[in-house]
């Protein structure tokens, strides 16, 4: 079966460096979102492995209908998608007291309500095909609802996508898609490739800091079409981190 994988948020961030390897996987096709970036260093990186590839502009925090039209009409054109890794996820840090409704619905509808739209999109296709992999980013600690200061927004929506991932891995498990969650260490320098992360002190007990690469690493094992006895995970790729840095007790 030719593949073909959505990857949302892909212009820039970590996404920006997964796209195209992800291309390297045997996928005939690799769509990604962009919102206000320019898509085309992404784009080109990906056709630079012999990939065709595509990008669609949808802004994850408009109307809900909206998004729907756009994400049908991309799925339309390029899809159907077997794979989705989705990546948009605003981050937002501020102590309560300095929070208001405008950072609350960044961080509901940019991580939890976005995330339920790409995947109503996707799923039926997947479901047709039995057989789908849906990757969602979720944040350190979240899945135990543990408190870092100047996150209590984000924290409180990546907790919610966690519980909203596992249920769904549960409900469609039968349906031959996995959903699993990938939680990404505190990775500052979003274009950072191995190498360079290797090169560079970090703050993670390991010593240094993640790098796109790393990341990478667990979406592509989590994809795969043999994997479909792991879904419902949650993978940490945090280079052993299991608390914030420190760098928000200066709020």
């Amino acid at each position: 079966m030719s593949r073909r994988v959505l990857v949302t948020g892909a212009a820039g961030g970590l996404a920006a460096g997964i796209a195209p390897l992800l291309a390297t996987d045997g996928f005939a096709h690799v769509a990604i979102t962009f919102h206000t970036h320019s898509p085309d260093a992404t784009l080109a990186a990906i056709r630079a492995t012999g990939c065709s590839a595509s990008a669609a502009q949808i802004d994850f925090l408009a109307e809900p209908m909206a998004i729907a039209r756009e994400l049908d009409d991309l799925i339309a054109r390029d899809g159907p998608f077997d794979t989705l890794v989705h990546a948009v996820g605003p981050f937002v840090v501020k102590r309560f007291a300095r929070l208001d409704v405008a950072d609350y619905t960044a961080m509901f509808d940019g991580n939890v309500r976005s995330t339920i739209l790409a995947t109503a999109a996707v799923l039926p296709a997947m479901r047709r095909a039995g057989f789908g992999r849906i990757v969602v980013f979720g944040a350190l600690g979240a899945a135990v609802t543990q408190p870092f200061r100047g996150l209590s927004f984000y924290q409180a929506a990546k907790s919610a996508l966690i519980a909203f991932a596992r249920t769904l891995a549960l409900e469609e498990a039968r349906s031959g898609v996995t959903v699993n969650v990938v939680v990404p260490g505190d990775i500052r320098e979003k274009s950072l490739d191995r190498d360079a992360a290797r090169a560079t002190v970090g703050r993670a007990p390991c010593g240094r800091p993640g790098s796109f690469e790393d990341i990478a690493d667990a979406v592509r094992f989590l994809i795969a079409r043999e994997r479909d006895f792991m879904t419902g995970a949650i993978v940490d790729v945090t280079g052993g981190a299991t608390e914030a840095d420190g760098r928000n007790q200066r709020l």
